[in-house]
């Protein structure tokens, strides 16, 4: 295939490394790991690239902004050998993770919406509950398990106090607040380091307020990611065009 994407301009791996601001070492790793089309080589075995390279190079560091490295790597992969369905397959689940996590980051402004800053009620999307919740309910209504429920508690994302008599632990209302909350920014991609500060901010201050800025970083990200999607669609869309 290689003779076939050489024509025009003649372009060196330092040529294309220029270009882009890359090293010649990272130009021939991409082109070794089928992100590049294959070379052409000289006599003498030195590569040479054309504008084709330099527009699959470009679609590719476009692609990675919004899709990670991994995924990108994958599509122009897939390109590189024909397969544009498997390509278009992958950049539609990379659309739908960026599709569910907006639809997280909504989930958990409406959650904070129904939280009472005086009395931290329960979010609205549960109705409040008297103070006796076992771990194993609440981690089968989180959808995660007991273990996990113990780690948020040494992360000190919830505080259940302990049965009397059984030793079971137990949580109230403002731990099932928290434990939502906490499920909800993990989803969102928060460590639990990051998490913890916030809680423990809700919890002193009695109010919301320290996620504010938490959220609108987060709505924030998934803006620049949706942007960098459209501009690595973009710059793929050249790419397939100068292909064929």
């Amino acid at each position: 295939m290689g003779r076939n994407l050489q024509n025009g301009e003649k372009l060196r791996p330092v040529d294309l490394a220029r270009r882009h601001g890359l090293s010649t070492q990272a130009v021939r790793n991409y082109e070794e790991a089928g992100i590049l089309p294959a070379a052409d080589r000289t006599a003498t075995g030195y590569r040479t690239y054309t504008p084709l390279h330099a527009r699959a190079l470009r679609a590719f560091l476009a692609l990675v902004p919004g899709h990670g490295h991994p995924t990108a790597t994958a599509i122009m992969q897939a390109v590189n050998r024909g397969a544009a369905d498997e390509a278009f397959r992958l950049i539609d689940e990379s659309h739908a993770r960026s599709l569910d996590d907006r639809r997280t980051l909504q989930a958990v402004e409406r959650a904070l919406r129904g939280l009472s800053p005086r009395t931290g009620a329960a979010p609205d999307a549960a109705p409040p509950r008297p103070g006796r919740t076992f771990i194993g309910t609440l981690a089968e209504e989180l959808g995660i398990r007991p273990a996990t429920l113990r780690k948020w508690e040494d992360a000190g994302l919830v505080r259940p106090r302990r049965d009397p008599v059984t030793g079971y632990r137990v949580y109230d209302e403002s731990d099932v607040r928290d434990a939502r909350l906490a499920h909800q920014l993990r989803r969102g991609g928060y460590l639990l380091e990051q998490i913890a500060p916030l809680i423990r901010q809700v919890r002193t201050a009695g109010g919301l307020e320290p996620l504010e800025g938490a959220l609108r970083d987060w709505r924030g990200r998934l803006s620049a990611r949706s942007r960098a999607m459209l501009t690595g669609a973009a710059e793929l869309e050249a790419y397939l065009r100068a292909r064929a």
